[in-house]
Formats: C-alpha cells, sequence, structure tokens
C-alpha cells in the first residue's frame, strides 16, 4: 500500500470515528432528555466537549452525555466569546433573500458598507443604535420596521411608511422624538414586515444582518461596525 493511499485510509478511519461519536452524543442527548429534536452535533476543539444544537440553541456535552450545559465558551487569554461566534455563523442568512423594497433606505456617502436593522419605533435600544450609527459614513442602512413592542406601534410604522421621505420621518421620530401625521389613504406592509421577521427568525429589536448575512442582536455598535466592515472586505 503506498503512503498516500495510507495517509487516505487512515483520515477516512479518524472521519468515521469523529462522526461515530457525534452519531452516538445526538442519540444520547436525545434519549436523556425526551423529546428532544437535536439538529446538529460537532465535537469541539476544546477539552473533549460536543456542540449540540437544538433549534436556535447551543449547549454542550461531554461524549458521554453524562454532563450537558449551556453557556458561553470564552477563550480566557484572548477574550473570544466562541459560543457567540458559533451562532452568528449558525443563525446567519442570505442577505440576498431580504426583500429590500419594503426597507427604508438612507445612503450616506459612498453607501459601501451595507447593513439590514429589524427595528420597532418605540424601541430603546433601536434609537441608541441608531444614534451610534449616524456617526458612520459611507454606509447604507435598510431599516425593516417590525412592530412588536407597542399595540401602537404598528400604526406609527404606517405614519413613517407613507410619509413623502421615509427616511427622515423615521429618523426624526427615532433621534428627535417629532411625530409624522398619519396619511389616510396610505398602507403599509405591516404584515409582511411581521412574517419577514419570523421566516427569518427575529425575535428583538434591533436585529441586525451584515450584507454576508451575519446577524448581530441588541445595540452593539462598535460589534456591528466591525461585522459590517469585515463583510465589505
Amino acid at each position: 500500500m503506498s503512503l498516500r493511499l495510507s495517509a487516505l485510509c487512515l483520515a477516512a478511519t479518524f472521519t468515521a470515528a469523529v462522526l461515530a461519536d457525534e452519531a452516538s452524543v445526538k442519540r444520547g442527548v436525545e434519549a436523556r432528555f425526551a423529546g428532544i429534536k437535536v439538529n446538529s452535533v460537532a465535537k469541539t476543539p476544546y477539552s473533549g466537549l460536543y456542540e449540540v444544537v437544538v433549534g436556535d440553541t447551543i449547549f454542550y456535552a461531554d461524549e458521554r452525555v453524562n454532563f450537558v450545559f449551556r453557556g458561553e465558551i470564552i477563550d480566557a487569554r484572548s477574550q473570544k466569546n466562541f459560543t457567540e461566534e458559533r451562532q452568528q455563523k449558525l443563525s446567519a442568512i442570505k442577505f440576498e433573500d431580504l426583500p429590500l423594497e419594503i426597507a427604508i433606505k438612507q445612503v450616506r456617502g459612498s453607501g459601501k458598507r451595507v447593513v439590514a436593522i429589524f427595528s420597532d419605533p418605540y424601541c430603546p435600544y433601536c434609537k441608541s443604535l441608531d444614534r451610534a450609527l449616524m456617526r458612520e459614513d459611507d454606509i447604507t442602512i435598510y431599516t425593516f420596521l417590525f412592530p412588536i413592542i407597542r399595540p401602537e406601534s404598528a400604526d406609527k410604522s404606517r405614519a413613517i411608511w407613507c410619509a413623502p421621505d421615509r427616511a427622515k420621518a423615521y429618523y426624526d421620530f427615532m433621534l428627535n422624538g417629532r411625530d409624522t401625521a398619519i396619511v389616510g389613504n396610505c398602507t403599509a406592509p405591516v404584515e409582511k414586515w411581521l412574517a419577514l421577521g419570523q421566516r427569518f427568525g427575529v425575535r428583538a429589536t434591533p436585529t441586525s444582518f451584515t450584507a454576508n448575512g451575519q446577524r448581530i442582536m441588541g445595540a452593539r455598535p462598535e460589534e456591528l461596525v466591525k461585522l459590517v466592515d469585515e463583510a465589505r472586505k
């Protein structure tokens, strides 16, 4: 047997063993926790743990599923959050699948950096994020109104959408609290916004997506800008 063939056989054997271990962990989790459907299992490079994905939740188990925990794994030296990084990758979307025609578009400078944000007009964290992003130039922001916080959120979203200048109406309200008069004969795609959020698993505002589909939840402008820059590159 040639050296190359031996190496290929060894690699195949190793891969099969890993897959077998992951399969056994999947069976073990589903056996110990009745009713749970495991989406995927992957061996991690840290301490022999296995990453177990159930729905949109990540937790960890040892190879025999004697111990299971849910929490974040952070590199103590670099402070890198491995769990959050994996969560972002697992919850990524195809940016081109977003119907940008039902978003409020604002372009600053060249607009070469792109981000989409799901925002409720009455969300204080959305206002904080909008205020922070006002400092950014050369950016295109697509805002999908996502009225889920208050009963009046839908009416406020309609008023903003039906304004002659939607971007101005949105930022006037979010940054300065200036109301926009409701146009009586105008309709807004409220149901489409809500269905879109459900389709992409948006459960809170603000939720943002970069051009490469990465998701970031909450008002974390510095981290969002960093991801937007990385997507641009």
